[in-house]
């Protein structure tokens, strides 16, 4: 059964997919210069794009709104590696995290670690809600989020089955959104798009 992952690499010329720990490996011998900004996804180094203003700015609102809300109850982390399998180690803009702050001095998290990931789209709408959301959903993620600033959207998939969410809606200010894992956390997105 060809994923839909696997159906746009089909598309692509081939290429040597390799895994997390020849990833590091790289990283260690200078093939990836220490300030590189990428991600492994599906076994595929992939260059993240620039981090702009207006992205900035939503990370920066969404991580102060959830570190407030989710004190003493879940672990936010901005911009780090989530260990989803052997072959990819995506790094999202916000992980909401069950609240386990040794565990992740020795490793990175895992898919159930996960409570909510949170990608902010601003030139990456296409990747984020294709591919990517595709690897979330695949390894179980429970509730993923898509800020998509041009568009001053806020797309929530929730209930990953195969590759897919059975929930997915799509909000806009002056909408609010809730955390599944606790529902008492609400965004307003009117904070988001000012």
């Amino acid at each position: 059964m060809n994923t839909a992952v696997d159906q746009l690499h089909d598309q692509w010329p081939k290429s040597h997919r390799i895994n997390v720990d020849e990833y590091y490996r790289m990283a260690e011998v200078g093939l990836l210069a220490p300030d590189a900004r990428v991600e492994l996804i599906e076994g595929e180094v992939i260059d993240m794009a620039p981090i702009g203003t207006r992205h900035a700015y939503v990370v920066d609102q969404l991580a102060a709104i959830l570190m407030r809300a989710a004190d003493r109850r879940a672990l936010v982390r901005i911009q780090s590696p989530v260990r989803l399998s052997k072959r990819s180690e995506p790094q999202p803009d916000l992980s909401l995290l069950k609240l386990q702050p040794h565990r992740y001095r020795d490793a990175h998290p895992t898919p159930a670690d996960v409570l909510l990931l949170i990608e902010v789209s601003d030139t990456t709408l296409k990747f984020d809600r294709g591919p990517k959301l595709a690897m979330y959903a695949k390894h179980g993620i429970p509730e993923v989020w898509v800020v998509d600033i041009e568009n001053k959207q806020l797309h929530c998939m929730r209930d990953p089955v195969n590759e897919d969410h059975h929930s997915v809606v799509s909000l806009q200010a002056p909408q609010n959104v809730a955390v599944a894992a606790f529902p008492d956390i609400q965004i307003e997105l009117a904070a988001l798009f000012d």
